[in-house]
């Protein structure tokens, strides 16, 4: 087997020769391994430094990455400056974070949207190992704020709800993007 750098020639080759179908499963399989490596980090820093830090961290990562990734999907999809708001979020449906996250809902007109996460996998997961729910809402509004601000400073982003807060069963989050 030769060594050769990710993405080289002979990757992409190796990925054009995946049917279709697979090579759809296996880019789901990598972007859940992406979170499930974010998962792990959270979960051993969490472990050694309590869930203050943890999260403190993973707010910083998320708003980092909030950056990048609107301008790499900016760039990828040659979106011009200051989108409007179903363009924002045609961009956010297409980002990591989104696509790991299967059971959302999502509402778009011209100068609104909100997207609702229906049940969501990591708290799932903290729940089914005994963790109790994680705060998520200062690194989601993070995450989400940054990323739409960064495509257009106009775009305002609302929490509606997100843990800590109360939320109803059929929902874990709600955010509202507006013009």
């Amino acid at each position: 087997m030769s060594e050769y750098p990710p993405g080289s020639r002979e990757d992409r080759e190796m990925l054009t020769k995946m049917p279709r179908e697979k090579l759809r499963d296996y880019f789901f399989l990598q972007i859940r391994n992406l979170w499930r490596v974010d998962g792990l980090y959270f979960l051993g820093i969490e472990k050694k430094f309590g869930t203050e830090a943890a999260t403190e961290i993973d707010a910083g990562v998320w708003e980092s990455m909030a950056q990048i990734e609107a301008k790499s999907l900016q760039k990828l999809f040659n979106i011009g400056e200051n989108p409007d708001v179903p363009t924002i979020i045609d961009l956010l449906r297409k980002s990591s974070w989104a696509l790991d996250q299967p059971f959302k809902t999502i509402e778009v007109t011209e100068k609104y949207a909100a997207l609702r996460i229906n049940r969501c996998r990591t708290q799932e997961t903290r729940l089914g190992k005994g963790l109790g729910e994680f705060p998520c809402k200062r690194v989601r509004f993070d995450y989400l704020r940054i990323f739409a601000k960064t495509l257009n400073p106009k775009v305002e982003v609302n929490c509606i709800v997100c843990p800590p807060d109360q939320h109803p069963k059929d929902s874990w989050c709600k955010w509202e993007f507006r013009l």
